[in-house]
């Protein structure tokens, strides 16, 4: 049984749906196993904490975007 495990940022219902649903129907088209088999699980990452080149990803994205 295929098991998909996606760090990322929080999302909404509808868009953690639909990452569930593309997950599953890539996993049966490439594999051939039903996405009855597949388990995804979505781990929300706040950017307060998650590091990237040295700094939080949240002061990184507002340096970026200011």
């Amino acid at each position: 049984m295929p098991l998909i495990i996606f760090e990322g940022p929080d999302m909404d219902a509808d868009k953690k749906r639909e990452l569930v649903r593309s997950f599953s129907d890539a996993t049966e088209r490439v594999t051939g196993i039903s996405r009855e088999h597949v388990t995804v699980v979505i781990h929300p990452n706040d950017r307060d904490n998650v590091g990237v080149g040295g700094e939080l990803l949240s002061d990184r994205m507002a340096r970026e975007s200011g």
